[in-house]
């Protein structure tokens, strides 16, 4: 059964840091781009960021510009979200999502539950003094 795990949530201080993981070793991620979402309390879905299934391509929401970094694993089927210099903006369940894509140097990232064949079932993060 086709399945995303995200680990690596936590509390962690404003200017700290945090690495989630996305275990994807049910796909075969050279046929698929992974990507990841956040939701905020109050507040709607945010595409901030996901890698190709070539892993050449990848996309940041400029909120996450410059902070936030993707990479994917292929020998272990796990994808990492870097995530540096966190604010307390940041706070969010963060869910890593997948889309067939086969060996392309693109990704595409969105917030509705449709546009993505596979959703995991979040990891929190949360950024506070």
């Amino acid at each position: 059964q086709l399945q995303l795990v995200e680990s690596g949530g936590g509390l962690v201080q404003p200017g700290g840091s945090l690495r989630l993981s996305c275990d994807a070793s049910t796909f075969i991620l050279d046929y698929y781009s992974i990507g990841w979402v956040r939701q905020a309390p109050g507040k709607e879905r945010e595409g901030i960021s996901c890698i190709s299934s070539s892993g050449s391509g990848s996309y940041y929401a400029d909120s996450v510009k410059g902070r936030f970094t993707v990479s994917r694993d292929y020998a272990n089927g796990t994808v990492y979200l870097q995530m540096d210099s966190l604010k307390p903006e940041d706070t969010a369940v963060y869910y890593c999502v997948s889309d067939w894509a086969p060996l392309s140097d693109i990704c595409t990232i969105g917030t509705e539950q449709g546009q993505h064949d596979f959703w995991g079932r979040g990891t929190q993060v949360t950024v506070s003094s």
